[in-house]
């Protein structure tokens, strides 16, 4: 169980943690000092959300089809999840990186959710990981292991966008530096390719 649980929480914080808009709305938010908590705990519970709608959804998708098609799902899984391994990787190489925090200034509570939400949902990227991704590798853990996949995945936002928020101020010197993306990415890259070969044991493909 312990195994499923670091499974679901790599892949989830592995998936968040390249910088865009909604992750620079946080960091301005953090650096601005400006709703922080609210901020950080809106995007962490959207993120759940979608994560335990993927993961119930996937599995009743799954009593309904065959062992072959679910050899086949995770394929394809398996290469979609190398394919952002690959994306990583490149970035390594990338001559500029850095941190652009949008210029939106927001004051009122409810003005700055409102600009979350349309972030979080008005991304397809973000359907796409939770839902789909997260929800497809769910399936290779039954029982009290899934439940702990998911549980993994869904700390992993807790973590990543409070970590994010209140820690945007010592972020963002760090981070400016092209050599300390290049290490991240690469990290994410190696964390990205061992998600992917369990995937495809879990299809029979290796």
């Amino acid at each position: 169980m312990i195994a499923a649980f670091l499974t679901g929480f790599m892949l989830g914080f592995s998936l968040i943690l390249a910088i865009g808009a909604q992750n620079a709305f946080v960091l301005r938010q953090g650096i601005l000092g400006h709703h922080v908590f609210y901020v950080a705990l809106f995007c962490a519970i959207a993120d759940i959300i979608l994560i335990f709608i993927g993961v119930t959804g996937i599995s009743f998708f799954f009593n309904t089809i065959t062992e072959q098609t679910s050899n086949w799902l995770f394929r394809v899984s398996a290469l979609w999840v190398a394919g952002y391994g690959f994306l990583r990787l490149h970035a390594v190489f990338k001559k500029e990186i850095n941190i652009k925090l949008e210029s939106t200034s927001s004051k009122t509570l409810l003005s700055t959710l409102s600009i979350a939400a349309v972030l979080t949902f008005g991304n397809p990227h973000v359907y796409l990981d939770t839902m789909v991704l997260i929800g497809s590798i769910s399936q290779q853990f039954s029982g009290d292991h899934r439940i702990a996949f998911a549980l993994g995945a869904s700390l992993a936002s807790f973590v990543f966008f409070f970590s994010l928020a209140y820690g945007a101020k010592l972020l963002i010197p760090v981070m400016q530096s092209p050599n300390s993306w290049r290490i991240l990415d690469f990290l994410i890259a190696v964390i990205m390719f061992i998600i992917s070969i369990k995937l495809a044991y879990a299809g029979n493909w290796l």
